[in-house]
């Protein structure tokens, strides 16, 4: 692309250094925009690295969440033996 730029500027009437001038000042602004978005893309290594970081929250989540589950059972079985409890009580103090 560059020595297309050049041969055209060239052939336009201007000066070889001119032209070369103009080229690398076209390079300068191309390199600072690949630069300003190689810190702003992501590359596949930072796709991977955050797929592997979900994998692992993943499995944290599952193992948490099997955990909860089984607290609240545990505890939804005390409270209906508990409830089961109360009533037969309840049932046993009633005049009959």
């Amino acid at each position: 692309m560059e020595l297309e730029i050049y041969d055209a500027l060239q052939s336009a009437g201007v000066s070889a250094e001119k032209a070369k001038s103009a080229v690398e000042s076209i390079n300068k602004a191309i390199d600072q925009r690949y630069a300003l978005h190689a810190q702003q893309l992501a590359t596949r290594g930072d796709v991977e690295q955050v797929r592997a970081d979900l994998e692992k929250a993943k499995g944290s989540l599952t193992a948490e969440i099997a955990r909860t589950e089984a607290n609240l059972v545990k505890w939804l079985v005390g409270t209906a033996l508990v409830t089961v409890g109360t009533i037969a009580a309840l049932i046993t103090r009633l005049p009959i």
